[in-house]
């Protein structure tokens, strides 16, 4: 993959940019807990993860970073909520450059969209939280909303909530919409933990698209829930996650997905040869290991240089 202990070999060319990365570090002042499928999580330790994560941006002198999700657990006694998201974002705040968020559904747990968003300085309007931005004028990044039609986050009588419970009642016969037993393959993903893009958000991101095309970028998607059956469990997927794919798949602009929420980590590429990678959780290094990383983006390719937990990986494009 041309790395020598996660360092790019030295005969590369310079990249055009440098970009944080972290995932899913759910930071919570309980003691150490296990998910439902039995992983050991530390919550406590996460954060410190967090703060290795933004000395070694600091230290690389990165152009930006890019937080995908969670950055607090659903454990987290509600009375903490508002402090705790402070604390974090103010983790992520000593980095020396702009830090790029997406919400997650722990995050929601915690607090409400109209709250949470001001916090994570997320620029979208009417509670959205999908945006674009461009780190150099080669590339696009492209941050979606996974959790616009979602049961968390939204009042209870919105429109949203009310089209995910819908949605929901009639793909999951079980009473706790958290439970996958009885759904089979890609169903199980209907669970209230997962969400949906609205109508709008793909009309929107097919107008970036297009734009990114006629402008000659090259497009990284990003999303807090993952878009690809090959590359992640069917527990995590978006809900509808085909429709997104069919709009990505229309352009050669699209050279990679990025998500978090899948904590174990996993990469495919899809038949159109799109990357498509998820992110190893921060929440479940042990103390005294890691899981965060840079992208380094070329021309024809983007580097993952991780550290500790989160694997190196070159992505070429094919197209």
């Amino acid at each position: 993959m041309g790395y020598a202990n996660g360092v790019v070999n030295p005969q590369r060319k310079q990249p055009l940019a440098s970009i944080g990365i972290i995932s899913d570090v759910q930071y919570a002042d309980i003691p150490d807990g296990y998910s439902f499928l039995g992983v050991p999580r530390y919550y406590r330790h996460s954060l410190l993860v967090l703060q290795r994560a933004v000395q070694k941006w600091n230290d690389q002198k990165l152009k930006c970073a890019i937080n995908f999700g969670d950055i607090v657990d659903g454990y987290c006694p509600k009375d903490q909520s508002l402090t705790v998201v402070k604390k974090v974002v103010g983790e992520f705040n000593r980095f020396n450059g702009p830090v790029h968020h997406m919400i997650g559904n722990h995050c929601l747990y915690n607090l409400p969209r109209d709250k949470l968003l001001p916090l994570l300085n997320i620029p979208g309007r009417d509670s959205r939280a999908y945006y674009d931005f461009s780190p150099v004028p080669e590339y696009r990044f492209v941050v979606l909303d996974g959790y616009e039609i979602s049961a968390i986050g939204w009042p209870k009588d919105h429109p949203n909530t009310i089209k995910a419970m819908n949605f929901l009642h009639e793909r999951n016969p079980n009473p706790d919409k958290n439970n996958p037993n009885g759904l089979v393959g890609r169903d199980r993903r209907f669970l209230m933990f997962n969400g949906a893009v609205g109508r709008e958000q793909i009309e929107w991101l097919n107008k970036v698209l297009r734009d990114a095309t006629d402008s000659e970028q090259r497009v990284v998607v990003c999303c807090h829930l993952p878009l690809d059956p090959q590359a992640s469990s069917n527990e995590a997927l978006l809900w509808n996650h085909g429709e997104v794919l069919d709009v990505i798949h229309r352009y050669g602009c699209v050279k990679a997905c990025l998500a978090g929420h899948d904590h174990k980590g996993g990469y495919a590429v899809d038949s159109y040869g799109v990357h498509h990678r998820i992110l190893e959780a921060a929440l479940e290094c042990p103390p005294g290991t890691d899981a965060f990383g840079r992208i380094d983006l070329f021309d024809d390719r983007l580097a993952l240089v991780g550290t500790g937990r989160l694997k190196s990986q070159e992505l070429v494009f094919g197209r």
